[in-house]
């Protein structure tokens, strides 16, 4: 894993809600605006941005835990802008901070760990846990 980045460094990631991220369950929507499992998954690709310059070929990035505090709507066609902050980074952990707006509107405030480890190892632990399912 690349040392590149300390605590204090940011990255930033844009994305425009779309129709098929609104709020709903089992195909019907509830509210025309961006569902909190889909702003998740925006959030940790902010934080994923570290992961994407830190690791090596033979490594990769898997996530270690998400907190999430939706505060405000972002709207179908409103633009989030995602900003993720290095809280901290020890050994292979990465811990961000987490802040999503549109324009001057804060829609989520959040946190993120995302753990890098060689590709070989993260094979081990998925054939546990498939072992663990038989």
């Amino acid at each position: 894993m690349k040392a590149l980045f300390a605590i204090g460094d940011v990255k930033v990631y844009r994305h425009t809600v779309s129709p098929q991220e609104q709020a709903g369950f089992n195909g019907q929507v509830l509210h025309p605006v961006c569902s909190t499992f889909a702003l998740a998954q925006h959030i940790e690709y902010a934080s994923r941005l570290f992961v994407l310059d830190m690791k090596e070929p033979h490594e990769e990035g898997i996530g270690t835990f998400l907190k999430i505090e939706h505060r405000a709507p972002a709207l179908v066609g409103q633009q989030l802008v995602i900003t993720a902050t290095v809280q901290s980074l020890e050994g292979t952990e990465l811990i961000c901070g987490i802040e999503a707006r549109v324009g001057s509107r804060l829609v989520a405030t959040g946190q993120t760990g995302q753990r890098v480890l060689p590709k070989q190892k993260l094979e081990q632990i998925m054939q546990r846990a498939a072992q663990d399912q038989a």
